[in-house]
């Protein structure tokens, strides 16, 4: 009796601390000025995951199958919540582009800065994806839009020094690189680009 109380306790705790995480996910993009950016995909499922799976281990009402099954899939949310969370602590900016179905998207990235400029990367899929090699788009940063034309670098030597930046710049980069979850140097199938101003005019 003493060791199933102790789990229901321990899947309480759990629970609470998944719901705050939960909570986290969605309230930490507020730390940025401008429009707020909604979680999508892997980050839109770590927030609502965490509360849903936080939902069912606080509540003692909740079957006692139930409750495993949620202990089984808490450390994959737990995992993506923290991502999620992490990823937008320190600063990040809103690229709105087209996908490949027409639709419009916004793409939250990491930025960095050279003498040359502001660099982002990303798979070249994705910016194949979105055709934004050359594109006029619009960029939110630090609360401000501008108008932006990205230019896409795929020499090694360049995205290997983008990312380098990134990694020097972003502590979650580190932090995830050293449990597997970030690359510590760019991948083969990466991609930099510079965001250029826009013409005038």
């Amino acid at each position: 009796m003493k060791e199933s109380n102790s789990s229901s306790k321990l899947q309480t705790v759990i629970g609470w601390g998944l719901l705050a995480l939960g909570i986290a996910v969605f309230a930490v993009r507020s730390l940025h000025e401008g429009a707020y950016a909604m979680p999508r995909g892997a980050n839109l499922f770590g927030g609502l995951g965490a509360l849903l799976v936080g939902a069912v281990l606080a509540s003692s009402a909740a079957p006692r199958g139930l409750r495993w099954l949620a202990m089984a899939v808490a450390p994959v949310v737990l995992v993506s919540g923290l991502y999620a969370t992490m990823a937008e602590l320190e600063e990040v900016v809103s690229l709105y582009a087209i996908d490949s179905a027409g639709q419009p998207a916004e793409l939250r990235l990491w930025v960095v800065d050279r003498e040359d400029g502001a660099w982002v990367g990303m798979p070249r899929s994705k910016a194949i994806e979105h055709s934004l090699d050359g594109a006029q788009l619009e960029l939110l940063r630090s609360g401000e839009t501008h108008c932006v034309v990205p230019v896409l670098h795929e020499d090694r030597a360049t995205v290997k020094v983008i990312h380098a930046l990134k990694v020097e710049k972003y502590a979650v980069a580190r932090a995830a690189a050293a449990i597997g979850l970030y690359p510590r140097e760019a991948r083969e199938t990466s991609v930099s680009l510079r965001l250029d101003p826009c013409p005038p005019g």
